[in-house]
C-alpha cells in the first residue's frame, strides 16, 4: 500500500495550510496546506474544482498575518494526479529560511501529516464547489482550522487560518493570485 504523507522539509499553516514568529514566541501556524474538498457528497480526483489547478503566488501586500510577521513570499503549484491533488508549497519566511512541502489530498479520509511537530492529521471537509475546510489535529486534539475560498472567476484564492488555543490566538488571512499558465 503507497503511503500518503507530508513530506516538510522544515518545520512550519502553512496549513497553515504561514509565518516564521519571533525566538521565543509561540509558532504560528501556517495557512493551509489543503488542496481538495471533501465531503458527504465525494468528487472524483478528475473532478477536483479546476479553478485550483494550476500556480498561485501569496499576494502579501493583501495578506494579514496576526501576530506576524508575514511570509516574504509563497508560491502553491496544484495538479492532478490519479490518486488526489498534489500540492508543492514553497515560501520564504521574514527572517530569509527557505521551506518547502509536498502532500497528497485524497477525497473521503483523513489525511496523515508527518515530518511537521504541531499537527499530525488534517480532515477535509467540502463546503461548496470553491470552498473547503480543513481542521489540523495532533494526537486528537484540534490545533486549528482553515478555510479555503478560490472566487468564481478563479483569479484568487484566499485561506484563512485560526488557533485560539494557545496563548497567542492566531489569525492569518492569505490571498493568493493565479497565475497564468
Amino acid at each position: 500500500m503507497r503511503a500518503r504523507l507530508l513530506v516538510v522539509t522544515c518545520t512550519a499553516f502553512a496549513l497553515q495550510f504561514a509565518i516564521s514568529p519571533p525566538l521565543g514566541a509561540v509558532p504560528s501556524a501556517p495557512v493551509g496546506v489543503f488542496s481538495a474538498p471533501v465531503g458527504v457528497q465525494q468528487r472524483s480526483t478528475a473532478e477536483a474544482p479546476p479553478q485550483l489547478i494550476g500556480t498561485w503566488r501569496l499576494n502579501v501586500a493583501k495578506s494579514k498575518y496576526s501576530p506576524g510577521p508575514p511570509l516574504r513570499s509563497e508560491t502553491r503549484v496544484y495538479s492532478r494526479q490519479a490518486d488526489g491533488v498534489k500540492g508543492v508549497v514553497s515560501r520564504v519566511h521574514a527572517d530569509g529560511r527557505p521551506e518547502r512541502f509536498e502532500y497528497m489530498a485524497n477525497f473521503g479520509k483523513d489525511i496523515m501529516v508527518t515530518g511537521i511537530p504541531d499537527y499530525d492529521s488534517v480532515t477535509l471537509r467540502k463546503v461548496d464547489d470553491l470552498t473547503s475546510d480543513a481542521v489540523l489535529s495532533h494526537a486528537g486534539t484540534v490545533y486549528g482550522v482553515a478555510r479555503r475560498a478560490i472566487a468564481a472567476d478563479g483569479k484568487t484564492m484566499t485561506i484563512t487560518f485560526d488557533r485560539k488555543s494557545s496563548e497567542t490566538p492566531v489569525h492569518n488571512v492569505a490571498v493568493y493570485d493565479k497565475v497564468s499558465n
